[in-house]
């Protein structure tokens, strides 16, 4: 069945995006510990051969490219693994440079132009600027250029980070509408168990070839990367996979230090783990409220708001809030929570906490009394809302 859906993909296939991690496009050759390692150019030649191939072949590439802090680290000798904000950021300036110009090099030999595109939280929040970014890789795409997309490192920390590139691939395989995102990892997919912990007979660990759905039991097997070069995980992955699939895009895992795995995926064999339901997509904006905006805050409901929300489709009345958590000011993204405190939906909030709080279970006649000028009727207006 799995190898049915892959086909049915590659015939509606036009746009694509490749996610490349620091673990694929490191210099495995040198021998060196994996902290030490810098660039592989012998890999990015390669893979700048494939996806001539996979363009020949009519379908558009956008890259996500991990690499720059890796590469930054090794132009600055600096090997040992816990560096602080201001050493990763220039760690991330010097190696930027180094990467897009490898990619420059090597895709040039190709015949193929490459646009770098460096993305922030803000770019993603702000709805305004998310569009912009949209448009120029739309424009790019038309020009027959690759744009190749890394998280602005030199000036995030923490706080303001996306994350990981698998969260950043998503995102950017949802900005750009592709109908196929492809994670390249350091393992063939997603086991049943770890596969460096194998070494029960009884149960060993076994290639997931596809996943209908990420449920816990999927997200609890994911486990963590123990490679020293990646943020991320096997986990971020599959959260990348879930935000993709309620999109409608299908997301597939291979092993990227195997470069002919590329070139099967757009065979349709059944490699790596296809992440595939099929669904219908959720609308685009509230697609960006669900998987992109960072919530600020909660919001509890009691159990007759709750089931108006969930069975109903209904907005979001101050009388069914029960209690308001964190600060955050009009227009921010907020989770609603049932009376378990289990989170139900998503929503952009009319009302910021300071005001929400004190209308918090009153009537709406009450609350036009309280707030005056200020009134909204509804929290959170259903087409502002997306169920989780």
């Amino acid at each position: 069945m799995s190898k049915e859906l892959r086909k049915d993909i590659l015939k509606r296939l036009k746009r694509v995006v490749i996610k490349v991690g620091s673990g694929v496009i490191s210099d495995h050759e040198s021998g060196r510990a994996p902290m030490e390692r810098g660039l592989s150019q012998k890999r990015i030649r390669s893979y700048a051969r494939r996806i001539r191939a996979i363009i020949d072949s009519g379908y558009e590439v956008i890259l996500v490219s991990s690499g720059a802090v890796m590469a930054g680290r090794e132009r600055l000798n600096l090997q040992r693994p816990n560096l602080d904000i201001p050493e990763k950021q220039a760690c991330a300036a010097i190696g930027q440079s180094s990467l897009i110009r490898s990619y420059e090099r090597w895709f040039e030999k190709q015949d193929l132009k490459v646009a770098q595109i460096l993305l922030g939280h803000d770019d993603l929040e702000n709805r305004k600027r998310y569009l912009n970014a949209r448009h120029t890789m739309e424009a790019l795409l038309e020009y027959g250029v690759i744009p190749i997309v890394n998280e602005n490192d030199t000036v995030t920390v923490d706080e303001i980070k996306i994350g990981d590139n698998d969260t950043l691939s998503a995102n950017v395989a949802c900005m750009a509408e592709a109908q196929l995102l492809i994670l390249l990892s350091d393992v063939e997919g997603l086991y049943t168990a770890d596969p460096s912990k194998a070494g029960n007979k009884s149960a060993p660990a076994e290639l997931i070839s596809h996943v209908d759905r990420v449920t816990p039991e999927i997200e609890r097997i994911a486990g963590k990367s123990k490679n020293p070069l990646a943020v991320g995980g096997m986990y971020t992955k599959v959260l990348a996979a879930k935000k993709t699939m309620s999109f409608g895009i299908p997301t597939i895992i291979i092993n990227g230090l195997k470069g002919e795995n590329l070139k099967k995926v757009f065979a349709g064999s059944n490699i790596g783990t296809l992440f595939w339901s099929g669904e219908t997509k959720i609308k685009d904006r509230k697609h960006w409220i669900a998987h992109t905006l960072k919530p600020a805050g909660s919001i509890k409901v009691d159990g007759g708001a709750g089931k108006a929300l969930v069975e109903r489709g209904k907005s979001l009345l101050a009388a069914g809030v029960v209690n308001v958590d964190g600060k955050f000011e009009f227009g921010a993204a907020v989770r609603i929570l049932d009376e378990k405190g289990k989170e139900i939906a998503r929503g952009l909030v009319n009302y910021n906490s300071r005001d929400l709080d004190q209308i918090k279970g009153l009537k709406t006649a009450d609350v036009r009394s309280l707030v005056g000028a200020n009134f909204y009727e509804e929290v959170i207006h259903r087409d502002d809302l997306v169920l989780v």
